[in-house]
């Protein structure tokens, strides 16, 4: 039974997907707590709707201290696995230490080649499309101190077909993200797929 947290900033696409996985009996977890920087974030309004505790953390004040409130809420919730869903925010160190390769991310391109700093969103469409890439896809990666640095989980490919564009490109990759997401998390779950560590 997995022990789920999430993060995310905006709408939780991801966390939507799982949570109503969890409630057809399609993945054998329990969401426990869900936290947004983002008062209006709307995935802490699904997940209340769905009985999922929410949480609001402001990061820009201060980081440390906010850094301190997550991990202690992530903890005190019995979260063990913590899956980010369109969080917009760089993790602190007590967060990426108690859930070391236990915080899982997914990225909106194929990793190494197009990840890091600023490489985020639409950025990251568009410079698929300009390198002439023939595919893109999304990365599962466990977070660590670097962006988009940390170890792959999973990878699904997606062909870049003639005459796209970072739209279209961008629309297909996001299209597939949550699908993916929760298939990672059964394999995970089923013991099929191991986390580093």
């Amino acid at each position: 039974m997995l022990k789920l947290g999430f993060l995310a900033s905006r709408n939780g696409s991801s966390m939507r997907t799982i949570i109503e996985a969890v409630e057809r009996g399609e993945l054998a977890a329990r969401p426990l707590l869900a936290v947004s920087n983002n008062r209006s974030a709307s995935a802490l309004d699904y997940a209340q709707a769905h009985g999922v505790p929410t949480l609001v953390v402001a990061t820009q004040a201060d980081p440390q201290e906010a850094d301190a409130k997550l991990c202690e809420a992530m903890q005190a919730a019995g979260v063990e696995l913590i899956v980010l869903s369109g969080y917009l925010r760089r993790l602190g160190p007590r967060v990426l230490t108690a859930y070391r390769n236990r915080i899982l991310n997914i990225h909106p391109g194929l990793l190494p080649e197009f990840g890091g700093e600023g490489m985020y969103g639409r950025r990251v469409h568009e410079a698929v499309i300009a390198a002439g890439a023939r595919e893109s896809g999304a990365t599962i990666h466990a977070v660590d101190e670097i962006y988009d640095h940390g170890p792959v989980i999973a990878r699904r490919t997606v062909p870049v077909e003639a005459g796209d564009t970072a739209d279209s490109l961008e629309a297909r990759v996001t299209a597939m993200e949550p699908g993916f997401f929760l298939e990672t998390l059964q394999a995970i779950g089923e013991g099929r797929l191991r986390l580093p560590g």
